[in-house]
């Protein structure tokens, strides 16, 4: 008898491969997940199969996922780049999170900013490199704002004692120490704040300020501190304009007298900075309350913290420091303002981004808000007549904000790959597209941008080493400074400098001559209203000095800016003589006063250079991790206009 091996032989192959997978048990697709996990073949009996009612267990049914690598811990590494963009995206975990159980097959991702704690950052030392004035960048940990919780409600104490104001001073100080709690951002975690009010909120107007305290702070203030965060603004907007407005407004007006009064601790320590702390607490706590207000007045909550974050960089306690950076461009975004904006619009909007270039310049950051999104008309077509030249000023803004990028860029990161050619060609059109549009800037702009008149220094009566440069107006005298930064920094950049001696020492000639300009505009300019940009300004091109003789002039001139503002700027002096290579030279500080001790103290540990600036990482409402966290509540009527003259 024939077996079937010998039956299947002698019909066709496909009609025998057929005949063996049909002898074959069928595979169970509708079985319970419960004989799937035993390898068992089920029945595929409802309610409950046979094998499960033998073994008395529980006949589980659905569709099983198979989840594969769930053990990946972070996700691949490239190395950094500015000449590609690349990003995995893996979807897994979020499909898997739609069955029940399945997103806990998976272990937490590690990612390398979880191995970054703001609870580190402390360690970099920003003490001496970030007082007292507008060129200072904040520490990266944001302190708690004042919590409602701890303290008497300000605003009660507050007209309690409008009411019993006196002409004696110092009544007045203690007054003004008794409205605020001792314990001033302290370590205490914020607490829970009431729920707003519009009784609470109802501000006084005022026909002018009839207290003596007040209205020397007012006055220090416009004299004082308005002249430079006016430095580029036409309508002078903090001095001029928004103190008549603070006039019915207390959380405008503390923030001006905590300005005033820090600036006058500065100056002068016979003033307690206590004072000044309270004022600066009181607007805060008020700035705090109106965000939990849907129907605030964005714009003068906007306008508020740009002044509060002003005051954050005039002191040196870094307690008080920097919790309303992030805030302050949060709400100018959310106010809409850019470039095209105008009035108290503009003012905040151009001083929160002049603010940000000279700390990215200080720190070798690129700058949080991409240029080309600010709206600024960049056509040298427009904007030559006469009056408009605030527009060619911040047209350098936006290039030596592009420059400064470029600069951050050129900093080697950790897994960054040697350039090749192509990506070396690629940074030298960058570095001749930046040097095109400076160059344009100065071919294109107007007239009185430019200098009125210039004296060689041996012709000069200052006995300045510097050549006497005079320009008329604050905003050229702004652009001016701005402008060979912007060359001094090109110089530096260049790519090909590294390889070719021939450029090389072109391009320290030409740092050189330009560092000789600014330091000759700096050197003679007797407007203090441009005194945060000179400094900054100079300490950046002042590195490539080599002769003695000037360098101790920059150090003079630095410590004559100290004399006049109070500003601390001793940090400049120690990262210049680094830079100079003075090292323990006891007679220069004998004669010049760098410091007490005969040699420099150990640089600072700083956040790393070439990073986008970490002070604006979330200032945005967007994001989840917004600022004023717990505060803050969305507008009810979003802003629907940016063209307005004042509130």
């Amino acid at each position: 008898m024939a077996t079937s091996e010998q039956l299947l032989s002698s019909v066709p192959a496909e009609v025998a491969a057929a005949a063996v997978a049909a002898a074959r048990p069928k595979r169970v697709r509708t079985g319970c997940l419960t004989c799937r996990e035993r390898h068992l073949k089920c029945d595929e009996g409802s309610p409950d199969c046979q094998n499960c009612k033998k073994s008395n267990r529980e006949c589980k049914r659905g569709v099983r996922l198979n989840f594969i690598d769930t053990q990946v811990k972070t996700p691949p590494f490239t190395p950094a780049s500015d000449e590609w963009t690349l990003m995995f995206q893996d979807e897994s975990r979020e499909i898997a999170s739609e069955y029940k159980g399945g997103i806990d097959r998976y272990s937490n991702i590690t990612t390398e900013m979880d191995h970054v704690s703001l609870k580190d950052e402390p360690t970099y030392d920003f003490s001496n490199n970030m007082s007292d004035s507008i060129l200072n960048a904040p520490v990266l940990q944001h302190q708690q704002l004042p919590s409602q919780s701890f303290a008497p409600n300000p605003m009660d104490q507050y007209q309690a004692t409008m009411s019993g104001m006196s002409n004696d001073t110092q009544v007045q100080h203690q007054r003004h120490a008794s409205t605020i709690s001792d314990s001033t951002f302290s370590s205490h975690t914020l607490g829970a704040v009431s729920t707003y009010s519009n009784g609470e909120q109802a501000n006084e107007t005022r026909e002018m300020l009839t207290d003596p305290t007040e209205l020397l702070f007012m006055q220090v203030f416009v004299e004082e501190v308005g002249i430079w965060m006016d430095s580029l603004d036409s309508d002078k907007y903090f001095s001029r304009i928004l103190p008549y407005e603070s006039l019915h407004d207390r959380m405008l007006l503390n923030a001006f007298l905590a300005c005033g009064a820090r600036h006058m601790n500065l100056v002068n320590s016979a003033y307690d900075d206590k004072t000044a702390a309270d004022y600066y607490q009181l607007s805060s706590t008020l700035l705090l309350r109106q965000l939990q207000n849907p129907y605030r007045d964005i714009y003068v909550c906007a306008t508020t913290a740009v002044i509060l974050n002003v005051y954050e960089t005039m002191t040196e306690k870094a307690l008080q420091r920097m919790n309303h950076i992030a805030g302050a461009r949060a709400m100018i975004k959310e106010c809409n303002w850019n470039a095209n904006s105008v009035g108290v619009g503009a003012a905040c909007f151009w001083l929160n981004v002049g603010m940000e270039l000279l700390s990215c310049l200080h720190f070798n950051w690129q700058v949080a808000w991409n240029p080309d999104d600010w709206g600024l008309d960049m056509n040298f077509d427009n904007g030559g007549e006469p009056g408009r030249e605030e527009i060619w000023t911040h047209r350098m803004i936006w290039i030596l904000a592009k420059i400064a990028n470029f600069r951050a860029s050129m900093v080697p990161r950790p897994g960054d790959v040697p350039l090749d050619h192509m990506r070396m060609q690629n940074k030298c059109d960058e570095w001749n597209r930046w040097k095109t549009w400076i160059d344009g800037w100065e071919l294109r702009a107007p007239r009185t941008m430019k200098p009125l008149g210039h004296l060689q220094n041996f012709r000069t009566t200052s006995k300045s080493l510097f050549p006497e440069v005079w320009l008329v107006k604050r905003t050229a005298v702004v652009a001016r400074m701005f402008y060979h930064t912007g060359i001094c920094l090109l110089s530096q950049t260049n790519p090909v400098s590294h390889t070719n001696t021939q450029v090389a020492q072109q391009m320290h000639d030409l740092e050189l001559h330009h560092a000789h300009m600014l330091a000759g505009i700096v050197a003679h300019v007797k407007d203090r209203g441009v005194a945060s940009v000179a400094t900054r300004c100079l300490a950046t091109c002042a590195e490539c000095l080599t002769d003695r003789a000037e360098q101790d002039e920059v150090i003079q001139i630095l410590q004559r800016v100290q004399k006049e503002t109070g500003w601390r700027l001793q940090f400049m002096y120690d990262a210049l003589r680094r830079k100079w290579g003075h090292n323990n030279d006891s007679t220069q500080q004998t004669n010049h006063g760098y410091s007490s001790s005969t040699s420099l103290p150990p640089p600072p540990r700083l956040p790393p250079m070439g990073i986008v600036n970490p002070q604006f990482a979330k200032a945005d409402f967007a994001l989840a991790d917004h600022p004023y966290p717990g505060h803050y509540v969305p507008p009810i009527q979003p802003p629907v206009h940016q063209s307005y003259n004042h509130f």
